[in-house]
C-alpha cells in the first residue's frame, strides 16, 4: 500500500511498499513447468506480462490459483509443451518456457516473439546451449522446436555464453536442473534475478552451487518436487522511487525492500548529496538540498543498472554541476 504526500507541488514524503520483481517472477512462474508438485509463490506482482504468463502456462496444462500476490501453480496435469505465437507475441520473455518444457517432457515448441528475428535478441545463446546439452533444434516457421535426445533426457555439458545474458541464464539453469549429469555455466548473469530463481530451484530439489557469479555449477536431479517461495523486490521500482525522492526534495520510506541488490544506485545517489538509511527490509532517504551532478556508466549487474540509467539523466537535468 503506497502512503504518499506531495509537498509543496513537488515533495515526496510517506511510505511506499515496493512490489515483487517481474523480471524474477517471468522465469520462475516458468520454473513450475518443470515439476508435477505445486509451486506455491508469494509477492508475485500485478503486471500484464505476468498475467499473460499465467495464461500461456493454463493453456500448457498448468493449474493456475490466484489470490492477489499469491499464485499456486500446479503442473501435474503438464500435456500440452507448446508457446503459441498469439501469446507470446507482446512478451520478449516468453522463451522462458524453452528449456524447461524440454527438461521435463522431452520436447517444445515455442514461437519467437518477433517471429524470424532469430538474432534480434540473444536467444541464440539459449539455443546453442540446449544444442550443448544433446538437444536437436530447428527454426520452423518462426517456432523454435526442440527436442532432448534419446531417452528424452538432456544431458549435462560446459556451456560457455558468448555474452552475459540474463534470459539464457535463466533458462539454461532450469534446463540443467533435471538434466541427466552436471553443467557448467560460464560468463553466467549475476543479476539477483538469476539468484532468486536459483533460490526456488534449489527449494524444489535442485542442486545449483554458484549463482550470483558468473559460473553456476548444476548437478542435474531426476525430478523436482513442490516449493513455497517469495519473489524478491523490484529493485528498478525501488531505485525509481529513491530517484524521485532525490531530484523532489522528499523524505521516503521504502518497505519490502532490499538495498543489497542495490549498491551500485545506493551509491550514486549518496553522491548526489541525498541520506540513506537502511535496515533489513527498509530503505530511507532524505534529500533536504538541491543535488549534485553525477557521473555514471552502465554495465552488468553489479554495476550501474541500464535500466536506472534514465532515472539518473532525469535528475542529472536540474543538479548543480555538470
Amino acid at each position: 500500500m503506497h502512503k504518499l504526500v506531495i509537498e509543496g507541488g513537488v515533495a515526496l514524503r510517506g511510505e511506499i511498499a515496493i512490489s515483487g520483481a517481474k523480471n524474477a517472477a517471468l522465469p520462475i512462474l516458468c520454473a513450475s513447468l518443470l515439476s508435477a508438485e505445486p509451486l506455491t509463490l508469494h509477492n508475485v506482482p500485478a503486471l500484464e506480462d505476468v498475467a499473460t504468463t499465467l495464461k500461456l502456462l493454463a493453456q500448457m496444462g498448468v493449474a493456475v490459483q490466484r489470490d492477489g500476490a499469491t499464485v499456486q501453480l500446479d503442473g501435474s496435469e503438464l500435456r500440452h509443451p507448446v508457446a503459441p505465437y498469439e501469446l507470446v507475441k507482446t512478451m520478449r520473455a516468453s522463451i522462458l518456457v524453452l528449456c524447461p518444457l524440454v527438461a521435463r517432457m522431452g520436447h517444445a515448441r515455442v514461437s519467437l516473439p518477433g517471429g524470424c528475428a532469430i538474432g534480434a535478441r540473444p536467444v541464440d545463446q539459449h539455443i546453442k546451449g540446449l544444442e550443448a546439452m544433446g538437444a536437436t533444434v530447428q527454426l520452423e516457421r518462426g517456432d523454435i522446436v526442440a527436442s532432448a535426445p534419446p531417452p528424452g533426457r538432456l544431458r549435462g555439458a560446459r556451456i560457455v555464453t558468448d555474452l552475459v545474458t540474463v534470459t539464457g541464464t535463466e533458462n539454461l539453469m532450469m534446463a540443467a536442473a533435471l538434466a541427466m549429469g552436471e553443467t557448467v555455466i560460464e560468463n553466467a548473469a549475476r543479476e539477483p534475478e538469476v539468484v532468486d530463481l536459483a533460490q526456488c530451484l534449489i527449494a524444489m530439489g535442485a542442486r545449483i552451487a554458484g549463482a550470483g557469479t558468473d559460473c553456476i555449477t548444476i548437478k542435474g536431479v531426476e525430478r523436482l518436487h513442490g516449493a513455497t517461495h517469495r519473489v524478491m523486490p523490484d529493485r528498478i521500482e525501488t531505485g525509481t522511487y529513491l530517484v524521485a525522492a532525490a531530484a523532489t526534495g522528499g523524505d521516503i520510506v521504502l518497505t519490502g525492500a532490499r538495498a543489497d541488490t542495490l549498491d551500485a544506485v545506493l551509491q550514486k545517489l549518496r553522491e548526489t548529496g541525498a541520506q540513506i538509511d537502511t535496515g533489513p527490509s527498509t530503505i530511507r532517504i532524505r534529500a533536504s538540498t538541491r543535488p549534485r551532478a553525477v557521473n555514471l556508466r552502465t554495465a552488468p549487474y553489479p554495476a550501474f543498472p541500464t535500466d536506472m540509467q534514465a532515472q539518473l539523466m532525469a535528475l542529472n537535468c536540474i543538479a548543480d554541476g555538470t
